[in-house]
């Protein structure tokens, strides 16, 4: 494989007992494809002990820079600021809950040939209670309808940029509909899209966001 240059970017919301692993196993799996790595986390205004880990390993991990939201301004927010901060030429990323097996970067990466510019992960199977799947299923199924998707999988999180995309997408969206946005804005915009399988696992700590009643009445009126 030639050499390439790679950030790993976690969005974490109230991961206190997973971002460590996540930054850490990140790094170990990037180093078997290059020396020339980054990782970003972007704390998104976390009101547990988030915040202090991650300013905990940052003074220890030099490949590590932690970017701190002062509130919580949104999942959307959260990753247009991880993207913008990004340095390197290709751009991994997934959530800090650990409900993505971040070691699966290596199935996006082998995806990612000369005339690809992004690598979508699809779910095999959502590892979540009978009710989120079907309305994740509801979800994915609607979004594809109205806005005319060719993505499998609008809400799975665990993709892989060449970093040039977003010198011509410019995002806005601040809340969980940013990924509709990407995957209307991507396609508009002619680029290449791949997709491969990736694991999904039950959620061991805290709860999700996107499932509360006002957060999903939140999405609705954005992607009105």
């Amino acid at each position: 494989m030639e050499q390439i240059s790679l950030t790993a970017f976690f969005p974490a919301y109230n991961d206190q007992h997973t971002i460590e692993g996540i930054v850490r196993t990140a790094a170990e799996e990037m180093r078997k494809v290059t020396n020339d790595f980054e990782v970003v986390v972007v704390d998104d205004g976390s009101k547990d002990e988030t915040a202090s880990i991650l300013d905990r390993l940052a003074a220890e991990l030099p490949y590590l820079r932690v970017i701190h939201h002062e509130r919580n301004m949104g999942y959307g927010a959260a990753l247009i600021t991880g993207f913008k901060n990004a340095r390197k030429d290709l751009i991994f990323y997934t959530d800090g809950d650990g409900q993505y097996d971040v070691r699966e970067l290596h199935n996006l990466l082998a995806r990612l040939g000369p005339n690809v510019d992004l690598v979508n992960g699809y779910k095999v199977k959502r590892a979540d209670a009978w009710y989120r799947v079907w309305i994740g299923e509801c979800y994915r199924r609607t979004m594809r309808w109205v806005f005319g998707l060719s993505i499998r999988d609008v809400d799975c999180d665990f993709r892989l940029f060449r970093r040039h995309v977003f010198k011509t997408v410019s995002l806005e969206s601040r809340s969980g509909v940013i990924c509709v946005e990407m995957a209307r804005k991507f396609e508009d915009a002619g680029f290449r899209m791949a997709e491969v399988p990736v694991s999904h696992y039950p959620r061991m700590h805290g709860s999700s966001e996107f499932f509360r009643f006002r957060h999903l009445i939140y999405t609705f009126r954005g992607l009105m």
